[in-house]
C-alpha cells in the first residue's frame, strides 16, 4: 500500500525554515484586518508609541498633553484600569470585518509597552486580566470560531519591550545574556501558539537585537514542526536585525510597503486607515484618514502584485 509521505522537519536554520511552503490559505485570503489595540488608546493621543514618545523622547506635544490633562506624577500604569472595553461585542467586530471582505485578522497580543491583552503566566499585573477582569483574545477568538468560518485568527506579539529592566539589562550586556528572552517574550510565544492556535503569527520589535538573541529558528523549527498549527500557521519576516524583507513566511520588509512592481515571494503590505498611526488617536482629523478610492487604489496595486493588504484600525479604549 502507498503510504503518505512524511511531512518534512525542518532544521533551525534559515535555509530550511524558507524552504517551508507557505499555506495556500494566505495567498488566497487577499485581504486583512490588523487591530491595534491597548492602554495606549485611553490617552488617545500620539498613537501606540505615547509611553516613549512621552517618557524617552519627551516629545513636547506628549509632555504639554500630559501636563494640561492629568494630575501632576500620574503614571503610564494608572491608565490600565481606564482601559475598559466596555463596549467591546466580539461578534459586531467580526460582522463588520466580514462584511469588509477580509479573510483573517491580526491583532495585538503584546505591544511596545509590554501590556497583554490577556492574562499571560509572563506578564503579571500588567495585563487584561488584572482590573479589566476578561480575556479579550480569547473573547474575539471565540466570536471568529463560532460566526466566521471563512476568517482566520491571528496574533501580533512586540518581542521587545521599551522599558523592561531584563530587556535592558540584555541590552546594556550586548546580547551575551537572554534574560528577557527565556523568562518573558520568548515564553510568551509559546504560550499564545498553545492557548490560541493562531493563524497569522506577527512578530515585531526585533530590530535592535539579532535573531540569535530572540532564539528566531528554534521557535520557527518548533511552530512549523510540533506546534498545534504547524499545517496552517503563517509568519512574517521581523525575527531579529538583518531578517526584515530576508526571512519567514511572507514578506513585511516596512511599514506601508507597497513595491508597485510583481515580486517573487508573497508580501504583506500592512496600511494604517488613520495616515498618522496605528493606535485610535482622539484628536484624529478626517483628512487624516485614507479615502475609499486610497484604500481601492492600494488594494489593487498590492494585490495584483503578489501581497496581501493588511488594512489597520485603532479601536478606542471603549472598544
Amino acid at each position: 500500500c502507498n503510504l503518505p509521505a512524511p511531512s518534512p522537519r525542518y532544521e533551525p536554520t534559515w535555509e530550511s525554515l524558507d524552504s517551508r511552503p507557505l499555506p495556500s490559505w494566505y495567498d488566497d485570503a487577499k485581504f486583512g484586518i490588523f487591530i491595534h489595540w491597548g492602554v495606549y488608546s485611553v490617552p488617545a493621543f500620539s498613537g501606540e508609541w505615547f509611553l516613549y514618545n512621552w517618557k524617552e523622547k519627551q516629545d513636547p506635544d506628549v509632555v504639554n498633553f500630559m501636563e494640561t490633562q492629568y494630575p501632576p506624577g500620574w503614571a503610564y500604569q494608572a491608565f490600565a484600569p481606564l482601559f475598559t472595553a466596555r463596549f467591546f461585542d466580539p461578534a459586531a467586530w467580526v460582522e463588520l470585518f466580514e462584511a469588509a471582505g477580509a479573510r483573517y485578522i491580526v491583532t495585538t497580543a503584546k505591544h511596545h509597552d509590554g501590556y497583554t491583552l490577556y492574562p499571560s503566566a509572563y506578564s503579571a499585573n500588567w495585563n487584561s486580566d488584572v482590573g479589566l477582569g476578561r480575556d479579550l483574545l480569547a473573547d474575539l477568538q471565540a466570536a471568529v470560531r463560532a460566526d466566521a468560518p471563512n476568517l482566520r485568527f491571528g496574533l501580533y506579539h512586540s518581542l521587545y519591550e521599551w522599558f523592561h529592566p531584563l530587556y535592558l539589562q540584555d541590552k546594556a550586556n550586548n546580547w551575551t545574556s537572554q534574560a528577557f528572552v527565556a523568562q518573558k517574550t520568548g515564553a510568551e510565544l509559546y504560550e499564545l501558539v498553545e492557548r490560541y492556535q493562531p493563524d497569522v503569527l506577527w512578530s515585531d520589535g526585533d530590530w535592535e537585537a539579532p535573531d540569535s538573541y530572540w532564539n528566531a529558528t528554534s521557535f520557527l523549527a518548533w511552530l512549523y514542526n510540533d506546534s498545534p498549527v504547524k499545517d496552517t500557521v503563517v509568519t512574517n519576516d521581523r525575527w531579529g536585525q538583518g531578517t526584515t524583507c530576508q526571512h519567514g513566511g511572507f514578506l513585511t520588509c516596512e511599514d506601508r510597503y507597497s513595491p508597485g512592481v510583481v515580486q517573487s515571494r508573497k508580501y504583506e503590505s500592512c496600511q494604517t486607515l488613520d495616515k498618522k498611526s496605528w493606535g485610535y488617536r482622539r484628536n484624529t482629523r478626517l483628512e487624516d484618514f485614507l479615502s475609499f478610492s486610497e484604500l481601492l487604489a492600494t488594494l489593487v496595486t498590492v494585490v495584483a502584485t503578489n501581497g496581501n493588504l493588511l488594512l489597520n484600525v485603532g479601536p478606542d479604549s471603549d472598544g
